[in-house]
């Protein structure tokens, strides 16, 4: 899987990629990645990539032209290009987009800056929006990395361990029953008894009844659409 990145600040994400799991990943080749800045495609004597929005507002806009020849360049060498762009307006990412995604041959994340993105852009280019939940960023960096990340560890062979994405929060639409480690007692308090005694169809049984718990206090947006799904 190849992953592109459409950024006026690409060190804001290469640290992200130089440690564990994803820095793994590039060294045996499950995933690669570049980086594209507007500002080297764009023909304006001055080097801008931004302008005063028609019809008044505060801030700059991202124009159009550095961006569109950023993006066309990449088309003319990666017809299979799946273009995102991370906006507040976009659809609410989840981990079935993760999922899906991840089946992708190369994904581009178009990271918008300053007050936004030309809309013409986004309407020539998008082949999906996303946002990453209901509130303002600076820019679309972070977003464009918890996209990658989430997508990633989908991905065969990124994860030491591919049966970790069985038990994970969101697969069933419910959240991660709780996880103990060693020491069976911390600071006054203990570990399920009932995780220690190795009966594990019992210990399966109860982590759905705690997950089921932990969906109902944490997320009742979740629990309400895990019922409606049992009522089926």
């Amino acid at each position: 899987m190849k992953f592109s990145f459409v950024t006026l600040f690409s060190s804001i994400i290469e640290g992200y990629f130089q440690d564990s799991i994803l820095s793994n990943a590039i060294k045996t080749n499950k995933i690669s990645i570049d980086f594209f800045n507007p500002r080297d495609y764009t023909e304006d004597k001055h080097n801008r990539v931004d302008s005063p929005m028609i019809g008044g507002g505060a801030g700059m806009l991202m124009t159009p032209q550095p961006l569109s020849s950023t993006i066309d360049n990449i088309l003319d060498t990666s017809k299979k290009a799946h273009i995102i762009f991370l906006t507040p307006v976009g659809k609410k990412f989840t981990q079935n987009d993760a999922k899906r995604l991840s089946k992708k041959e190369h994904i581009v994340f178009v990271s918008g800056r300053y007050e936004g993105i030309d809309e013409r852009v986004i309407e020539q280019y998008a082949d999906e929006l996303f946002s990453i939940g209901d509130y303002i960023l600076t820019g679309g960096e972070l977003a464009s990395m918890v996209l990658c990340d989430a997508i990633s560890r989908n991905i065969d062979g990124v994860l030491g361990n591919s049966s970790s994405l069985d038990e994970e929060s969101y697969e069933e639409s419910m959240l991660e029953a709780p996880s103990f480690t060693k020491p069976y007692e911390y600071n006054g308090k203990s570990v399920i008894l009932d995780y220690s005694k190795g009966n594990h169809s019992k210990i399966s049984d109860l982590k759905q009844k705690l997950s089921m718990s932990k969906t109902k206090f944490f997320r009742p947006d979740l629990y309400q659409i895990v019922k409606q799904e049992e009522n089926r």
